[in-house]
C-alpha cells in the first residue's frame, strides 16, 4: 500500500471581525498546540490577537517521536540530532512537515486568499519552521516571522537561497538577549546570514527576556502584520 495522505493539521482559528482578506499562520514552540500557542498569546494581551480582516491559524504539530527528549513523542514540527547551531537539519522530517504546511496554505488558497495575502511565523521551532517553509517552498507569501528562533549554521534555506533569483518574503525577527536554550548569537547569526543571502530582514532585541514572548513584542509583531496585510479597499463595481 502507498504512503496514506497526512491527515490535515488539527488548528485553532481565530476568525476575522469583518471581511476575511487575509490569513496568518502561526506555529507553536516544540511540545506546544495551537490551542496553547493561542491561549499564551491571549494570556499576555488578554484578549486573543485578531483583526478586522485577517484570519489567525494556530496549527498543532503531529506527534512525533523527538530526539532531544529521548525518542518521546512530542508535538514538534521536525526533529533535531540535538538543540546546536552547529549540527546537521534533521531535513528528512523538515520537508515532509513541509508538506503538511503547504496542504494548510493551499487551503486558505482555495477560499479566495491570494498567497501575497499570507503571513506565516512562529515561535521558537514554529519559527525555524517557517523560515523552511517560506524560503525553499514558497517565496511568494507576504512575509515570515521569526520570534526566539533560529537556522543551523548550514541549513537548506540557506542553501536554496544561495541558488535562488526571485523576490523574497521580508523576515519579521525577535530575540530576548537572556534566552538560554535558544542563544541571541544564533537568532543574530540566522538574521545576517538571510540578510546577505538577500532576504529584507529586521532583528528585534529585547534585553533581559528569556525564551518567551512579551507584550511589547506581540504588540510590534501586529503592527508589522497590519502593515503587510493592510486592509484591502472594497472593490469598485
Amino acid at each position: 500500500l502507498g504512503m496514506a495522505a497526512p491527515a490535515a493539521l488539527q488548528r485553532s482559528v481565530v476568525s476575522p471581525a469583518g471581511r476575511h482578506t487575509a490569513s496568518l499562520i502561526f506555529l507553536h514552540g516544540s511540545g506546544d498546540t495551537g490551542q496553547g500557542a493561542r491561549a499564551w498569546i491571549k494570556q499576555i494581551l488578554n484578549q486573543d490577537m485578531a483583526f478586522q480582516h485577517i484570519k489567525v491559524i494556530y496549527p498543532t504539530a503531529p506527534a512525533r517521536p523527538y530526539t532531544p527528549l529521548k525518542g518521546a513523542f512530542s508535538n514538534v514540527w521536525f526533529d533535531r540530532y540535538k538543540i546546536c547551531n552547529d549540527c546537521p537539519e534533521h531535513i528528512e522530517s523538515i520537508d515532509s512537515m513541509c508538506q503538511g504546511l503547504t496542504d494548510l496554505i493551499n487551503d486558505e488558497v482555495k477560499n479566495g486568499i491570494a498567497k501575497n495575502r499570507i503571513l506565516i511565523g512562529g515561535f521558537s521551532m514554529g519559527g525555524g519552521m517557517a523560515m523552511h517553509l517560506a524560503f525553499r517552498f514558497h517565496q511568494d507569501l507576504a512575509g515570515v516571522f521569526a520570534l526566539s528562533s533560529f537556522l543551523n549554521k548550514d541549513s537548506a534555506v540557506y542553501q536554496a537561497l544561495k541558488r535562488n533569483e526571485s523576490a523574497l518574503p521580508e523576515l519579521f525577527q525577535c530575540h530576548g538577549t537572556a534566552d538560554e536554550l535558544v542563544l541571541y548569537s544564533w537568532g543574530e547569526e540566522t538574521n545576517k546570514m538571510l540578510k546577505s543571502l538577500g532576504v529584507s530582514t529586521s532583528l528585534h532585541t529585547f534585553p533581559n527576556l528569556n525564551h518567551e514572548l512579551n507584550r511589547t513584542e506581540i504588540e510590534k509583531l501586529k503592527s508589522w502584520i497590519v502593515k503587510k496585510l493592510p486592509v484591502e479597499a472594497p472593490k469598485a463595481n
